[in-house]
């Protein structure tokens, strides 16, 4: 069986190989597989993903979830050859963006505008 490292490694390629660019989120990969390490595990699990993910109380959870998000993608590919393998579920690290609220000048403006009309 590969280690995961490999096994990582060998999802960058293929997918890579597919024209995503994966910069960002190969970087990520690896220092998700280094904490896997230093856990001394050799299969992905939600609970694990979940704390590397929310590890660093820097970010904001967005960052949490994109991490997460990236773990996942990965843990379906590495299911098709490790069945231990868990996905992490949809919604787990739920993020809702706020929306932004409109300046009571910009409002204004746009009532103007429709009053000159």
């Amino acid at each position: 069986m590969t280690t995961l490292r490999v096994a990582v490694q060998q999802y960058l390629t293929l997918r890579r190989g597919l024209g995503f660019k994966l910069h960002d989120a190969g970087k990520a990969l690896l220092k998700f597989v280094t904490f896997m390490e230093q856990h001394h595990a050799s299969v992905i699990t939600s609970r694990l993903a979940l704390d590397w993910a929310q590890q660093s109380s820097t970010v904001q959870p967005a960052e949490w979830a994109r991490r997460l998000s990236i773990v996942r993608g990965c843990a379906r590919h590495r299911r098709a050859m490790d069945p231990r393998t868990e996905i992490p579920p949809e919604g787990l690290l739920p993020y809702r963006p706020k929306r932004a609220r409109p300046s009571s000048t910009r409002t204004r403006r746009s009532g103007a505008c429709c009053a000159r009309r």
